[in-house]
């Protein structure tokens, strides 16, 4: 199940950098987009994985650790270009 996570966390992120991409054609590259994308992709991952971690059952406990590592694995991949945590997307 945390394979699953990884990849439902994935997906996620891949439609997201589409919507945010479009977004900031449309309006001139506004950083806000990106700012609202990094937090919507962090409450994906971390908070959706931490409550699924405390529904104390074997699948939600696989399935919440996926989101949270597919969350760490594409910041550390991307250098925080994915995930929206990097500062210079931001100046």
């Amino acid at each position: 199940m945390a394979f699953a996570g990884l990849a439902l966390y994935s997906v996620v992120n891949l439609v997201l950098v589409f919507v945010v991409l479009f977004a900031a054609m449309n309006n001139g590259g506004n950083p806000a987009w990106t700012a609202a994308s990094a937090v919507v992709l962090a409450l994906v991952g971390l908070g959706a994985g931490a409550g699924l971690l405390f529904v104390r059952r074997p699948w939600t406990t696989g399935l919440g650790l996926g989101l949270m590592i597919g969350w760490a694995l594409w910041s550390i991949v991307s250098a925080g270009f994915c995930t929206g945590i990097n500062p210079g997307l931001y100046g």
